[in-house]
């Protein structure tokens, strides 16, 4: 059986092109494998979860008595230290959980500079 003459210039101009299509919508094209749009949505998740627990973390500190003292020491912290005093006081604990959440205790701190108290 013989091909037509334009047969081999046809399929190399095909794979070319599939190659060129998957590449810019891979990069430009917004698309995803599996395995990326699944790690997406865990950190998505994780965010919003942090994000919904921030006014836990707020009513923990308000109902705190030691909260004066505590908001005093915070202040005093710098960057890492703050983290570190913040997850130490309970406020980041998300319930249900015995460790406090980092992610928790950055946001909290940024609502309780926000608030001025």
């Amino acid at each position: 059986m013989t091909f037509p003459e334009w047969t081999k210039p046809g399929v190399y101009g095909a794979l070319v092109g599939a190659v060129a299509v998957s590449i810019l919508g891979f990069t430009w094209g917004g698309w995803t494998t599996a395995g990326s749009a699944e790690e997406m949505a865990d950190s998505f998740a994780a965010e919003q979860v942090t994000l919904a627990m921030v006014p836990v973390c707020l009513g923990l500190s308000e109902a705190d008595a030691e909260r004066v003292e505590i908001l005093a020491t915070l202040r005093e912290a710098s960057g890492f230290q703050q983290r570190n005093a913040m997850m130490e006081t309970g406020w980041a604990t998300l319930p249900g959980t015995d460790a406090p959440s980092r992610d928790l205790a950055d946001a909290c701190l940024a609502e309780l500079a926000l608030g001025g108290s």
